[in-house]
């Protein structure tokens, strides 16, 4: 991201982040968390009560992220697959998921979605950093080249979906939208 963002990817997700209005007590799940970088971020929003629970399939990721988290007592990391099945023994008042889902078939996104909605408590909210809709036939010369030689083949399919209308036919509602560089990334939020 680091590179896609021209370095500018921290202050870029301390905006996003900002945006989600972490409350104080919050219990936050982050899927695909990489190696906690949000995670820190999202920590400094919480009271004693907060807590960010991270998770990811990667022992590498789980090894930095239990590094850069280790002053945060409120965080911890469940080293599992978002892409099966899974049952945690809480809900989140939020769940954050930031450029991952678009790595997946679809059919398989769709497993991703129905975790997040069996994970959140009633009335709690889920928020989608990634890829907007867009034609891609339409994107500057530049960008279309690097999307076509960065992007994993799923990415493509990811772009041409109504992602709001998918969310709504998995029983999520009040949708917003915070949209970033040119409209091609957006934040979409949904409350279950």
């Amino acid at each position: 991201m680091n590179i896609a963002t021209l370095s500018y990817y921290r202050n870029f997700i301390s905006r996003v982040i900002k945006a989600i209005g972490i409350q104080p007590e919050d219990r936050i799940l982050d899927l695909g968390c990489g190696t906690g970088r949000n995670a820190c971020i999202m920590k400094t929003y919480f009271n004693d009560a907060g807590t960010i629970t991270g998770m990811d399939i990667s022992s590498v990721m789980e090894r930095q992220f239990k590094k850069k988290c280790a002053k945060h007592k409120n965080t911890k990391f469940i080293r599992q697959r978002i892409d099966l099945p899974f049952s945690l023994p809480e809900q989140f008042d939020k769940i954050f998921i930031s450029f991952v889902i678009h790595g997946f078939p679809h059919k398989i996104r769709q497993t991703v979605i129905e975790n997040i909605y069996a994970h959140l408590k009633p009335d709690g909210l889920f928020f989608m950093l990634d890829f907007a809709e867009f034609n891609m036939s339409k994107m500057p010369p530049l960008y279309r080249f690097i999307f076509k030689t960065v992007e994993c083949k799923y990415a493509f399919d990811f772009i041409e979906r109504d992602w709001k209308h998918i969310l709504e036919s998995n029983n999520f509602s009040d949708f917003e939208e915070l949209f970033f560089f040119k409209k091609y990334v957006r934040l979409l939020k949904a409350k279950k």
